[in-house]
């Protein structure tokens, strides 16, 4: 898990061959006024997903992990207060992995809670766990999927 604001974005490039096309589409002037949708990047290898939802409370959403892909979750407007484990540690798998929806949730609750503003992005590997969305108010975000491989 990695926590930064958008103009240090460049230095995490190295790590995934989709990195560029999505620091690419984040750095885009008009992203705060993009309409709420998804927006194929490099295809199914890279595309973005804006939402503009009001948060949820802690206790009604679990931890959650994906498998194909690493999340880029950066917050235009609102703060999500997410929270963060690591995939080793959690034991109270909630169903199976579905791989259709790239999806698997935890009952485990959350070893540290992250409070991300805007301007400031997460970046979420398969080995984290992590519970998103969790706010009082309306958070306008960006969650840019990269495949893992």
């Amino acid at each position: 898990m990695i926590l930064d604001i958008l103009e240090n974005a460049h230095r995490y490039l190295v790590m995934n061959k989709g990195f560029a096309k999505a620091v690419e589409f984040l750095q885009r002037p008009e992203l705060q006024g993009l309409p709420v949708g998804r927006y194929e990047i490099d295809g199914e290898r890279v595309y973005a997903m804006v939402s503009k939802d009001f948060g949820i409370k802690k206790e009604d959403t679990r931890l959650e992990t994906h498998e194909k892909y690493i999340d880029i979750q950066l917050i235009l407007s609102g703060t999500d207060d997410i929270g963060w484990k690591p995939k080793s540690l959690c034991t109270q798998p909630s169903g199976a992995y579905d791989p259709e929806s790239d999806l698997q949730f935890f009952a485990d609750p959350p070893n540290t809670w992250l409070s991300i503003e805007s301007g400031e992005f997460a970046i979420f590997f398969p080995e984290d766990a992590h519970m998103p969305m969790i706010s009082s108010g309306q958070i306008h975000k960006v969650v840019v999927k990269i495949a893992a491989v």
